[in-house]
Formats: C-alpha cells, structure tokens, sequence
C-alpha cells in the first residue's frame, strides 16, 4: 500500500490541535479547557477512566459532536471538513458490521460507501481495496463472510476498510477491546508498520496502554475534567496514572528495560499470582516490542 502514488498534501508540523476546546452535553460540561497539539507522523493514545469522555473527544476531533466553546482543527482544518483524508474504526465495527459481507465487500466500503446493489465497483476501487487487505494480511480471506471470521480478523477487517481510502490520519475507538492477546499483538503490529513504513498518524482510545506501549510516542490523558497532552515518557508516571485512574498504580520496568503499568496488589507476597502475571504481561510486551521494530 503506497500512500505516494498520490499527490500527498504538504506535512503539518501539528495533525490535531485544540484551544480552549470544552464540550457540554444536556447541560453537563463532559470535559472543558483542551489546549494541546499532537504531532504529525506520531501514535498517540486517548485514556481516562470510563465516563471520562475519550470517545466523546474523539468524535469532537471528527466534528460529530460541537463543541460548546474553543476550537479543533484536524489536518490543517476545522474539524469535520478534513472526513476524506481520515480513516476511522468505530468500537461498535466488530458487532454491527453485516456479517453476510465478504471481506472484500467489506473493504470496499471503505472506497465507495455503499453496500452495493446496482453500483458498480472500478479497478481503481478494487485495487485500493486489494492494496488494504495485502496490507492488513487478510488477502486470503476476500471471499470469506465475515460471519466466519475470529473477532481478530474482524478487527483487521475494520482496519482494511479504514485503510482502503488512503488516508494521511487514522483513528480508533478501543480497537484492541473483547480480543485475544493474539489478537491484540497481531493488531498492534499493524498500527506500527502503517505508522513506520506509510508515516500515517495514528490515534487510539486505550482502557489499557500496556499492548500499545511499545508503539506509543505520547498520550491524551482525561483528568479533572480536563483533556492533556503529554510523550509518553512523562505520562508513564505512577503517581499521574493514579490519579488518573482513581486506584493505586505503579510502573514497573523489567530487566530487559520494558515498561508497563500494573495496580498495586495488596495480595500475600507468598502468593504466586501476580508474579506470574506480571512475568506473562512482560513476556508479552518484549515480543511486541521486538516484532515492531
């Protein structure tokens, strides 16, 4: 998938840039006072606990929902006027996607936004469509009804349909949710090679960071009623993330120098249990790390 075989738009230093951004919703301030920029070319994350208004930031930044007071831009313009050169993953695509599609169809949808019937689907579109599953690794399956795929190539299907318009930024509402680990690893490898071979900016609603640290350069943190932007290495702070999500939290680095965030168990020291948790989740995370590079 080449993103330059088109004629590509100059580089924004900034992909997304908010000032003094709030939104209200039936009277009810959601999140207010959001003033950061995040770069072009970058991964970041969106956390906070639930109820914290991620999803509702995420939609802002597409121009789904008005703001109440301030302003977004979204590839050098207001947000919602830049829809053509975004590809986006809703959380809900694995359950209400029509699962009579075939993969192919499903992707295609990403090009020509129909679900067929008399229209008639170009080479280019085709092409665009192929370009996203070789992409993706699903190639194989363009035949296959999505009623036949595992939740994680249902994911990937997500992601090809996103990827099918070639877009210069890509967005995804909690895409490594109800997965597999498997899965998760296979979908995270994804993100970081369109991040590293096409420079696509990619931005993700995480409940957990840990998959995604590996491939992360910075996070939006809801906290206080308030969205921040920070690089990762600073937002990786236990006494931040316990603030942040209201439970004592510490980052732990293992010998190979990996980092993740793990609760403070209160649990006996004679217990087993969170010393093989914590073996597996770092286990996982080095294999990540070493297959996204």
């Amino acid at each position: 998938m080449n993103q330059h075989d088109q004629q590509t738009p100059p580089r924004l230093p900034s992909a997304i840039s908010l000032q003094q951004a709030a939104v209200v919703r039936s009277g009810r301030t959601i999140w207010s006072q959001g003033s950061f920029s995040i770069p072009t070319g970058s991964i970041t994350a969106i956390v906070g606990t639930n109820g914290a208004g991620k999803t509702t930031l995420m939609q802002a930044e597409l121009g789904l929902l008005p703001l109440s007071s301030g302003s977004i831009s979204v590839l050098g313009q207001p947000a919602g006027k830049a829809t053509q050169s975004i590809g986006y993953v809703p959380q809900s695509y694995t359950t209400e996607v029509d699962s009579n599609l075939s993969v192919e169809q499903s992707v295609l949808l990403g090009v020509n936004g129909t679900r067929f019937g008399l229209h008639r689907t170009s080479k280019t579109e085709r092409a665009q469509a192929k370009q996203a599953m070789d992409f993706t690794g699903i190639s194989d399956r363009a035949q296959v009804r999505l009623s036949e795929l595992s939740g994680g190539l249902r994911q990937r299907v997500a992601i090809a349909q996103a990827l099918a318009s070639q877009p210069q930024l890509l967005m995804l509402d909690e895409p490594l949710a109800n997965l597999d680990l498997a899965s998760q690893r296979e979908s995270v490898q994804v993100l970081a090679r369109l991040n590293q071979e096409l420079g696509m900016t990619i931005q993700v609603v995480a409940h957990d960071l840990n998959m995604l640290l590996p491939i992360l350069d910075g996070a939006v943190y809801l906290l206080d009623g308030h969205p921040h932007y920070a690089r990762i290495g600073d937002v990786l702070d236990g006494d931040l993330l316990t603030h942040l999500y209201g439970t004592q939290v510490e980052v732990v680095t293992t010998a190979q120098g990996q980092m993740f965030i793990s609760p403070t168990h209160t649990v006996s020291q004679h217990s087993g249990h969170h010393v093989e948790q914590t073996d597996a989740i770092a286990s996982s995370l080095a294999a990540s790390s070493q297959e996204n590079r």
